[in-house]
């Protein structure tokens, strides 16, 4: 991206003026070369999205932005229902509440180091990953109803995890407004079978040892220690999710022509929030995020079976589940007033800071524990929101490293073998179900997720609190 036209707000902020159309300015929080490295269509996509009617503020991107559907991925933007804002399909994405779970073993490395070829095979043989995965849990119509309406509860009610996994996930494991009958047929057919699975492309299942701490605050808080083992899980709505978008795709494109709201790019599709069309997918999208909440649920029951076979002294506890694709009610202060705004994280985290009442009790004097993924084989990290985020971001941070590379691209310059070889000489054990899959998510083909989660730091959306590293991995 050139940056010759923006407006250098820090070393970590630069702002795409306000012209045009715009409603409001365009913001992108990346260093120099991140930023120069970024796509031009990042550019474009930030300024189409600050077109957009009832906008608040500014249209985000986060440090890991790259082009996506509409919105860019690590797109963030809030819109003021009470000022004609909309809710777009690309503002949320295809998988719906796809997000990350990250649980707490209670062991060290060297307790699990001994045992870790056998934990990633047995894990690779309970949990169904892969395209078109599907798991034991065959739900009927009715049944999956209950679980578009309850989410991880629903998950909880039926014996997949214990009462105290709720307090740890956003929205304490199901959020409201979830309306299954704004779920088409189709979508509900398609998931049936797919609850409790880890689906594919850049999808995982990681077991990780924390290799530095940075915040001990935090990190106590958090329940983390160096050398502690945690496992990571990285899912989401599956069929179901993708499903809802690509039906409301259709839905909000005819909206958009009836409410007369000007479309820059097609899959910037949206309806008026107040509008009956804007209204079921809000419902709708609700049904995904509660899809999502129970599979990481159910995925969390059977990474506890295994871990009892095969590391009887492990306790797993969830540290936390936060999501990055969805839009959120959420009370932000719009010039000085207390505003009930939609917020859309487009492979964007939330981030809040310290004393939000919706936080766990445990983690509420020092903020809200981020999760950011990195790509197969580096360092993944674990953050805490600031204050600063929620003024600058409505309290949001990246997501994970960032594509550099299409899917495409990588399959031409790499062979699974390859990839395989590189990790074992790591000491990282890999279990893949397709070759395809693992080559399309080479390591190389990401962005540096350290230097990412940098600027996140820096400019402080949201603050370092762990380093983790991998020691096993499992990709669909």
């Amino acid at each position: 991206m050139e940056i010759k036209s923006l407006i250098k707000i820090s070393d970590y902020e630069w702002e795409i003026p306000k012209k045009g159309a715009m409603n409001v300015p365009g913001r992108i929080f990346a260093s120099k070369r991140l930023l120069e490295e970024m796509d031009e269509k990042v550019r474009e996509q930030v300024t189409n999205v600050a077109c957009l009617p009832g906008i608040v503020r500014a249209s985000l991107a986060m440090p890991d932005a790259h082009w996506g559907y509409g919105f860019p991925i690590g797109g963030v933007a809030a819109f003021d229902p009470d000022e004609g804002g909309v809710i777009s399909v690309g503002g949320v994405g295809y998988d719906i509440s796809c997000g990350v779970r990250c649980l707490r073993t209670g062991l060290k490395r060297e307790e699990v180091e001994p045992f870790l070829e056998e934990l990633i095979d047995e894990l690779f043989h309970t949990i169904p990953a892969g395209v078109g995965s599907e798991g034991k849990l065959k739900l009927s119509v009715n049944q999956l109803d209950e679980v578009l309406v309850g989410g991880a509860r629903w998950a909880v009610a039926k014996g997949y995890g214990e009462p105290e996994d709720l307090e740890f996930i956003e929205e304490k494991g199901c959020l409201p407004g979830a309306d299954p009958s704004c779920v088409s047929v189709e979508a509900k057919k398609r998931q049936h079978r797919q609850v409790g699975t880890l689906g594919s492309g850049n999808h995982y299942l990681e077991v990780q040892y924390v290799a530095e701490i940075y915040h001990r605050e935090a990190a106590e808080a958090f329940g983390l220690e160096q050398g502690d083992v945690v496992i990571s899980i990285h899912c989401g709505s599956r069929a179901l999710g993708h499903q809802i978008a690509t039906d409301y795709l259709k839905v909000l494109a005819k909206a958009a022509k009836k409410y007369g709201i000007p479309i820059r790019e097609k899959e910037l599709v949206c309806a008026p929030i107040r509008s009956p069309e804007g209204e079921r997918y809000y419902r709708a999208m609700a049904c995904g995020v509660n899809c999502a909440l129970a599979n990481r649920q159910v995925i969390t029951h059977l990474v506890r079976e295994v871990c009892e076979e095969v590391l009887p002294k492990a306790k797993i506890s969830v540290l936390y589940d936060v999501s990055h694709n969805t839009c959120k009610i959420e009370e932000h202060p719009v010039n000085g007033k207390i505003k009930k705004l939609y917020v859309h994280r487009k492979g964007a985290t939330r981030a809040w800071g310290p004393g939000r009442k919706e936080l766990p009790a445990r983690y509420r004097h020092v903020g809200q524990p981020v999760i950011i993924g990195g790509s197969m084989g580096t360092a993944s990290y674990i953050l805490v929101g600031t204050k600063e985020g929620e003024d600058k971001a409505f309290g949001s941070a990246c997501h994970g490293a960032g594509r550099t590379m299409s899917r495409h691209a990588a399959l031409k310059r790499w062979r699974a073998d390859q990839i395989v070889a590189e990790l074992k000489k790591k000491g990282i054990v890999v279990r893949a179900k397709s070759k395809k899959g693992l080559v399309e998510e080479a390591p190389e083909a990401y962005k540096d997720v350290s230097e990412v989660v940098e600027v996140a730091h820096k400019a402080r959306l949201a603050l370092k609190v762990a380093k983790v590293l991998p020691m096993g991995c499992i990709k669909g």
